[in-house]
């Protein structure tokens, strides 16, 4: 089977996005895949502002196959296929992974050309499948826990961690509290790295190497703090996925969805903090004096997200939705990966 995969990430990689590269770069492993990745073409400020979901694009040559996967961060990107001419009449089924598919005004009018999406929300499923009439599956987020799972104790020198986006007024107040020299609490934030360019695939590796020293991380969920008019969801981002199998301590505001409840199942997989800055930072001063009592919990977080969430699985489930073979190669990583989680379990 002759399979092509299309997603954004080599032509415009951008930091947010790193964690949906991986789940690409791992298809195209699995699956021996013909990569494209298309380059968006500037527009006049007349098209930008009447045709806002139409990115024109370079043209890529492929004289087709027998699958096409895109990959897409957010619905519009499913447009990407206007970037192979005659796309549909060279390959014989045309599916899209879709992460943000909560953003409905971001569905294009190419949506209708797939044989079939997934999205990640129950909740998304509708929209697509009634406005385009094609099939729409739910299958949620991952992460690449084989390679990024930690393999040896680290000493966790970063009492607390906020990368991407942490609500402002929280962010202000843990940077008065614990930034002074006369706080003994290291706090790491954003920026960290290059935000897009081609340094944020190589600096992923430093990420994952700052999670593994550190003790808690932040996540809160989208509706603190909203910024901006966009809308929003309550889904479990790269973010949850990312701290907990780098054996942090979650703390934040967690989303309130069935997302969150399927996703982050297990006993203190996240710790809600007081919505007062002032209150929170206490709380998570009183949590970091327990830190030698929290081992237990960092070895149950990674096992679980090596045990139910690496996008390996995900890639199965894929297979079976859209009723492709499953790659050769992906049965022998699927048992390591129980091997994986069976180890943080045994080391308990």
């Amino acid at each position: 089977m002759k399979t092509s995969l299309l997603y954004a990430g080599l032509a415009t990689p951008h930091a947010g996005w790193v964690a949906i590269d991986e789940l690409a770069e791992l298809l195209a492993h699995y699956f021996q895949a013909e990569i494209f990745s298309p380059k968006p073409v500037a527009g006049s400020m007349l098209d930008r502002v009447i045709r806002r979901n139409q990115v024109k694009f370079e043209p890529l040559h492929t004289t087709g196959g027998d699958v096409l996967i895109v990959v897409a961060c957010s619905p519009s990107d499913l447009g990407m296929i206007r970037a192979l001419p005659d796309c549909r009449k060279k390959f014989g089924k045309i599916y899209g992974f879709v992460t943000d598919s909560y953003f409905q005004a971001g569905f294009v009018k190419e949506t209708a050309l797939f044989d079939a999406i997934t999205v990640t929300a129950f909740e998304d499923v509708d929209y697509p499948k009634i406005h385009f009439g094609i099939p729409v599956h739910q299958l949620y987020q991952g992460t690449d826990a084989l390679t990024w799972a930690p393999r040896k104790e680290m000493a966790r020198e970063i009492d607390l961690m906020g990368f991407g986006r942490i609500p402002p007024t929280i962010h202000t107040h843990f940077s008065e509290r614990f930034h002074p020299a006369s706080s003994p609490f290291l706090y790491l934030h954003s920026p960290l790295g290059h935000l897009s360019g081609t340094g944020v695939h190589l600096e992923r590796g430093m990420l994952f190497k700052l999670l593994h020293r550190t003790r808690i991380s932040l996540a809160y969920h989208l509706f603190v703090e909203p910024q901006g008019d966009r809308p929003r969801s309550m889904m479990v981002t790269s973010r949850w996925l990312e701290s907990l199998l780098s054996g942090c301590i979650v703390a934040g505001r967690r989303p309130i969805s069935r997302m969150a409840d399927d996703m982050l199942f297990w006993q203190n997989s996240t710790i809600e903090l007081s919505e007062e800055p002032q209150v929170a930072a206490d709380e998570l001063i009183a949590l970091l004096s327990r830190n030698d009592t929290l081992e237990q919990q960092r070895h149950t977080n990674i096992s679980h997200i090596v045990r139910h969430h690496d996008w390996r699985y995900r890639i199965e489930s894929f297979c079976k939705m859209m009723a492709l073979p499953i790659p050769v190669a992906l049965p022998d990583d699927l048992l390591r990966l129980h091997e994986l989680a069976d180890s943080f379990d045994h080391s308990l």
